[in-house]
């Protein structure tokens, strides 16, 4: 079992369902926090590790002591996130999780300095504590957690009322809630139906400049907004369906209306500005790309000049 520790062979379970908030007096219901997730690995020192296995420890030096903050060894499931301008910034925790001069990492944690958030523990002093039900795993991670702080903290949670949780993230502009069974275990790199994420989106209509196809028929979507009746790129989204329906729609081949061809996409099919696809996201960067955008369908009885770039 020490293998387990010493070797972080732990992977975090994954959500495998998405639903509109709602009321079960068989769940907890948690913010979901926009940062990186990642296992803790604390013992003599602490050790943080992505959901890809990758150790980033050394690009967060403020959550080096997380250690200090435990009774005796353990693995933490949680968020790391950093909190910018009074809300979650996504992008900045992922900006540093692949910064490698330590210069820019130091100057990075003192001005917008990570923390975290465990929100289960998944290894105990010296066993595996995922087959026992999510609320006793609760009650072990804050017995085990000895001092919080604005670096270090404990997930909290209610019971049963999703639906007003949900509202106030919406009131927030927060990311949304996280829906878990009360007596669901702990399945290692599997995706699960046990946790449900409920998330706000935004929506908005964007003009379809043209189209890279994918493997299977798949076709990505090139979007743009107008800005003082200039297109504007914002980035890609997967239609998600068969380049057959995609082409029964009337569309007429064009040229970049970019003053010039964005990275990526070299091998584009262009097309006249005259199709609008209405789009969901997460949010936009600070380039104005899409986050986790979803293509919810395409019109073609909207003007495209009256797809404006929102700011």
């Amino acid at each position: 079992m020490d293998d387990v520790f010493s070797q972080h062979l732990l992977s975090p379970m994954l959500i495998a369902d998405e639903k509109p908030a709602f009321n079960d007096a068989n769940y907890i219901y948690e913010l979901k926090l926009d940062g990186t997730r990642c296992l803790a690995y604390l013992d003599k020192d602490t050790k943080l590790f992505n959901k890809r296995k990758l150790q980033i420890t050394n690009q967060f030096p403020e959550l080096s002591q997380l250690h200090t903050m435990v009774k005796h060894r353990c693995v933490l499931d949680g968020e790391l996130f950093v909190y910018h301008h009074e809300h979650v910034d996504f992008f900045a925790s992922q900006r540093r999780s692949l910064m490698k001069d330590p210069f820019k990492i130091r100057l990075a944690a003192a001005q917008t300095p990570a923390s975290f958030t465990a929100f289960d523990i998944l290894y105990d002093r010296d066993h595996l504590v995922n087959e026992e039900p999510l609320m006793r795993r609760k009650q072990r991670l804050s017995d085990i957690i000895t001092e919080e702080n604005e670096r270090f903290s404990i997930s909290r949670y209610i019971e049963e009322n999703g639906i007003a949780l949900f509202a106030l993230t919406s009131q927030k502009h927060l990311e949304g809630i996280v829906a878990k069974r009360k007596d669901s275990t702990y399945a290692f790199a599997k995706r699960t139906k046990d946790w449900i994420k409920c998330k706000n989106w935004e929506e908005d209509d964007f003009v379809i400049c043209g189209y890279i196809e994918k493997e299977k028929g798949i076709l990505s979507l090139i979007l743009a907004q107008y800005q003082n009746e200039r297109l504007i790129y914002k980035g890609h989204v997967t239609m998600g369906t068969s380049q057959r329906l995609f082409h029964s729609y009337p569309f007429t081949k064009g040229s970049c209306p970019f003053p010039y061809v964005p990275d990526g996409n070299e091998q584009a099919v262009w097309l006249k500005p005259h199709l609008v696809a209405v789009v969901s996201y997460m949010e936009k960067n600070t380039n104005g790309g899409l986050r986790q955008p979803v293509c919810r369908g395409i019109r073609n009885d909207k003007d495209p000049k009256t797809c404006i770039e929102k700011k």
